[in-house]
């Protein structure tokens, strides 16, 4: 199996900063999804728009976006392009809570021939940044590049897509913090007051 963290974002509302490098529970996100996704697969990507940013982490893979300015659609066409498995677990760089176990049912369910992707849905939608994609994805993924049809929600309705439901989610913890992620300064600190609680 492969993994993929997207961050190549350009996080506008968060001032720009890397939101990778935001610190949750005393420790980056990218250090915690690495920490996650490292127990899993040998390979392991961190997929960026421009490959400028130097990462520093042992076994890992910088890909560089092969169309650029395309969002998180262009980070999964370069994820799918580089991948050694066929299916590819995809995680965004600003989702902290994401586990190995979770990662680990989505890609058992992508070993289903008959699907393409594999993705979370809750009240509040599809979470197609933490999924997994076969490489069945790749040519519909640079069609839609082609056609500046950037819109992830667009490809799950091109292909076979296996739903998971907040039921299935809930063996690995509570799905509203399973997948939390930052967009916000404001949503950091509630993240982060979650956290200081917790301890």
């Amino acid at each position: 199996m492969s993994a993929a963290i997207l961050t190549g974002g350009q996080a506008t509302r968060f001032g720009g900063r890397d939101k990778s490098a935001l610190v949750v529970g005393g420790r980056s996100i990218l250090d915690r999804q690495l920490g996650e996704l490292s127990s899993l697969t040998d390979d392991v990507m961190i997929v960026s728009q421009d490959g400028a940013r130097a990462f520093q982490a042992s076994g890992v893979r910088t890909i560089r976006d092969l169309v650029p300015g395309c969002g998180p659609l262009g980070g999964l066409h370069a994820a799918l392009t580089a991948a050694r498995d066929a299916a590819v677990f995809v995680v965004a760089c600003d989702m902290p809570y994401v586990t190995a176990a979770l990662a680990e049912y989505l890609l058992s369910l992508a070993a289903d021939v008959d699907v393409d992707v594999v993705v979370p849905r809750t009240e509040r939608g599809y979470h197609p940044l933490c999924a997994v994609y076969t490489r069945a994805c790749l040519e519909p993924a640079a069609a839609r590049l082609a056609e500046r049809r950037l819109a992830l929600h667009e490809l799950l309705a091109a292909v076979t897509t296996r739903v998971v439901t907040d039921e299935e989610l809930s063996r690995f913890g509570a799905p509203s913090r399973l997948l939390a992620n930052v967009n916000t300064p404001a949503e950091y600190a509630v993240l982060e007051a979650l956290q200081t609680h917790k301890q």
